[in-house]
């Protein structure tokens, strides 16, 4: 046996084992509250601004991505995600949250090669799998679709 795996079975001894039900607990009531703030904002949207339900949805998620970059400037969103964990993951907060984190730790190398390359470097993987996957589930529709 190699010493690294005398390390490691000794570090799993002292390692506190997760609570699976209550991070799982915790990520469901955040991710559920974010998610009843959404509709709030969005029937607020409706009834106060007399929006249309489609322009409601659009200025719900500009909110998100200001509110969650907001937080992460803050620093408070990195709190809120070390508690909930998956729960702050909601798509639109967690991605925003991701480009203004990489903004944040890259801007004392500039603004093109430290703010930018950094912030896209996480914002092109999303982007390029996003449209692989709509993609193939456009092709799954259309097959779907024309055969049956």
């Amino acid at each position: 046996m190699k010493l690294r795996d005398h390390y490691q079975e000794a570090v799993k001894l002292f390692q506190p084992k997760p609570s699976y039900f209550f991070n799982s607990l915790k990520a469901f009531f955040v991710g559920g509250f974010i998610c009843a703030v959404g509709q709030a904002l969005q029937n607020l949207y409706i009834e106060i601004f007399t929006l249309h339900i489609s322009v409601a949805q659009q200025m719900v998620l500009g909110t998100f991505i200001l509110l969650a970059t907001l937080l992460t400037g803050m620093g408070v969103y990195d709190k809120i995600g070390q508690f909930a964990g998956a729960g702050s993951l909601i798509p639109i907060t967690g991605f925003a949250n991701s480009l203004a984190s990489a903004a944040i730790e890259h801007r004392s190398e500039g603004i093109v090669l430290g703010v930018a390359s950094n912030m896209f470097k996480v914002a092109g993987a999303v982007i390029v799998y996003s449209v692989v996957i709509a993609y193939i589930l456009g092709v799954i529709h259309y097959l779907f679709s024309t055969l049956f």
